[in-house]
């Protein structure tokens, strides 16, 4: 039997992956929420649309969206954020706080003494290592490594594959290409792709 019931706001690809992983926490996910749906069920979950919901803002959620900058709009809307859902795979050590809203992949480590901010997505296979930090709507994506004491700024994405050595300070709303090796700070705003990792663009402030 579940211990509890949330609702999945975005009913896509990103959300097949967290209905699983809810699913293998114990979490029973009730529906899909979605105003521009492509069908009318996903793995057999019906999606609906918030006006077919009277109560939908006062229901737990966890916001199912990949795009970083579409998950901060959305929790504008949201008061009642679920608690993060961590996949049972994942070695989270005992000294790690991870706020509302983060789902955490399978086979995902995190260390002693990280922080991890609100509605971040750790996905498959990422390794945080001890005293990192993790802004909100951060993205950590497929086998990146984070080595110690590294700090990554709210809504930044890391490509599947990178490696951030320690120390190292990656601001707010940075793109990091996959596979980069980042061996020096990272300023907000900018994209840094390549080994060793360099800025090639700065982008627009959205945040």
């Amino acid at each position: 039997m579940s211990n509890k019931e949330v609702y999945l706001y975005g009913g896509s690809g990103h959300g097949k992956v967290i209905k699983e992983i809810a699913e293998n926490s114990n979490v029973n996910v009730i529906a899909f929420v979605d105003d521009n749906p492509k069908s009318s069920t996903l793995l057999n979950v019906p999606i609906l649309k918030t006006s077919e919901i009277e109560d939908v803002i006062k229901k737990e959620f966890i916001i199912s969206i990949g795009s970083n900058e579409i998950r901060k709009m959305i929790s504008k809307k949201l008061t009642n954020i679920s608690d993060a859902i961590v996949d049972p795979s994942a070695q989270i050590s005992d000294f790690v706080t991870i706020e509302k809203g983060t789902v955490v992949m399978p086979s995902v480590v995190v260390n002693s003494d990280t922080n991890i901010g609100a509605h971040v997505i750790l996905n498959t296979g990422a390794i945080i290592e001890h005293d990192c930090k993790i802004g909100d709507f951060a993205h950590i994506s497929p086998n990146v490594t984070i080595t110690g004491g590294v700090s990554i700024g709210e809504g930044t994405h890391i490509g599947a594959g990178a490696i951030v050595i320690p120390g190292i300070k990656i601001g707010k709303w940075v793109t990091i290409g996959a596979g980069a090796v980042i061996i020096n700070d990272i300023p907000d705003y900018t994209t840094a792709v390549g080994n060793p990792g360099r800025v090639i663009k700065r982008k627009e402030k959205n945040g």
